[in-house]
């Protein structure tokens, strides 16, 4: 074992990222035996003109860093549309606002006090990031919104199109006061107006929001689920509080009255066990029956799994999906903190919902990097690999929409941004990817900021066939898609 100064930080910071997430509710999975085989890797993109490819798939190399070879990044049918700041968080979101102009939106923290203390140091900027995009080429900040929740939304901040209704609650790692702030963004997306800011939501980490944008769902990931309404977003009042529940992200069906909640497990005598997805009757909230209950209606899981993050639903041709997406590595999995490198990285999956009492996974979306005999070779001294809260695994996927939709895009952590063509849902396979690695060590970080630390869901321009994310380690991107890839946004 190594006994140098820095691997006792490593131990250290490792066991402090532990508690952390323990705390949050992370599950402990079962013991995957020595007879279980792993999904194969989803099939590498073939890259075209102007690409700067990856020697495998999802990995930088510690070699990298010392020729000069990460500095250039890596990009697979992609290319580099702009850039700005040099922090970001959990979630980009895009707006267009009632006089046309568009605007992104995008936290700049993951975790509170530290992302605060550097952005401060570095000008970065605090609380949620307001960029006008009317030319995407040229980003310019109009606003940081640095209200209870913007300061620290953690994983909650969501927008409704149709509403123009910015939403999120204060959370942290584990959970936070659940203050709930209100935004309007359709009268002027670049100057946001705050309508409220009340402690609706008890606790804050992550959340979900009907599709009528009417209610706003809190979960806390520790103890309780809240359900809130938003109808009149200056005077939002709690409707319903669940305790005793460990979800994580929260999305809903087109009708709002099915509930497909990301779930840590139960509470037991050893820890938490089971996890997966819950799918859950809200449809008396939706009501608004008084005093509504809400009904598990089956769950779902699957055996490589770390830490369930959300479920986007999405259908196609009339059948539902959802693409389901793990964040990090399962830290207490096949010996835990003594055995990081061969623990679960769950990545995402496909899962039909057709018959909600019977869901089942019908893909998987992986990277080779996130291989079992990938991850307990040479790939685990690569800068940042150790990190169970960086480290090769995945964080957040999105959608450009919901009906037939063709791409998937996801936030890979140290693997960037990557795109997948999911128009075969059995069979998916990775289109594009783009990674701008950093490699240089910044102040008041931990661990040391190299690699990527892409943790946001990404957001879609269909219209200019691009995708925006941000890099906790390098700020926001937009990134239009190359050599045919950007034709399947249309």
């Amino acid at each position: 074992m190594e006994s140098s100064p820095r691997a006792a930080r490593r131990r250290l910071l490792a066991a402090v990222v532990c508690a952390g997430m323990l705390a949050a509710g992370v599950s402990v999975a079962n013991s995957l035996g020595s007879n279980y085989t792993f999904p194969d890797a989803t099939p590498t993109a073939k890259c075209g003109k102007g690409s700067l490819p990856e020697a495998s798939q999802g990995r930088v190399p510690k070699a990298d860093y010392a020729n000069g070879r990460a500095a250039k990044g890596y990009r697979c049918n992609t290319r580099q549309v702009s850039h700005h700041g040099t922090s970001g968080g959990f979630k980009v979101l895009r707006y267009k606002d009632a006089k046309g102009n568009v605007c992104a939106f995008y936290d700049s923290t993951l975790t509170v006090p530290r992302d605060i203390l550097y952005n401060m140091a570095t000008g970065a900027g605090l609380g949620v990031v307001v960029l006008d995009m009317n030319n995407p080429r040229k980003p310019r900040r109009t606003a940081n919104l640095v209200t209870p929740a913007m300061l620290s939304p953690h994983e909650s901040l969501l927008l409704h199109e149709k509403r123009g209704i910015l939403a999120a609650t204060m959370g942290t790692l584990a959970t936070a006061p659940g203050i709930l702030d209100l935004y309007d963004v359709k009268t002027n997306c670049r100057k946001p107006r705050l309508l409220s800011s009340t402690p609706a939501a008890l606790l804050g980490h992550e959340s979900g929001m009907s599709p009528d944008g009417k209610t706003f769902y809190a979960a806390s990931s520790t103890v309780s689920m809240v359900a809130i309404d938003i109808a009149d977003p200056r005077r939002p009042k709690t409707i319903h509080t669940q305790l005793g529940v460990q979800y994580h992200g929260l999305r809903l069906s087109d009708d709002g009255r099915t509930m497909y909640a990301t779930w840590y497990g139960e509470p037991g005598p050893g820890g938490l066990t089971g996890g997966g997805i819950r799918i859950v009757d809200v449809s008396q909230i939706q009501d608004r029956v008084r005093n509504p209950k809400t009904k598990v209606l089956s769950t779902v899981t699957w055996r490589e799994m770390s830490i369930p993050q959300v479920a986007q639903p999405f259908t196609r041709n009339g059948r539902h999906y959802l693409l389901e997406v793990d964040e990090f590595i399962d830290l207490f999995t096949v010996g835990g903190l003594k055995n990081l490198k061969n623990a679960n990285v769950g990545a995402a999956r496909i899962i039909d919902v057709e018959d909600p009492a019977h869901p089942k996974v019908v893909s998987d979306i992986r990277l080779k990097v996130h291989q079992p005999d990938q991850r307990s070779g040479p790939q685990y001294q690569d800068p940042g690999a150790w990190f169970p809260a960086q480290g090769y695994s995945a964080h957040y996927c999105s959608l450009p929409q919901r009906k037939n939709p063709k791409l998937a895009a996801c936030s890979m952590i140290m693997s960037g941004l990557r795109v997948f063509d999911i128009r075969d849902v059995k069979n998916p396979r990775e289109v594009a990817y783009f990674n701008k690695p950093a490699v240089k060590r910044k102040t008041l970080t931990v661990p040391d900021p190299i690699g990527a630390y892409a943790m946001s869901q990404p957001a879609w321009d269909r219209k200019r066939r691009s995708i925006w994310y941000s890099d906790a380690n390098t700020g926001f991107f937009a990134v239009r898609l190359t050599n045919g890839v950007g034709k399947l946004l249309d």
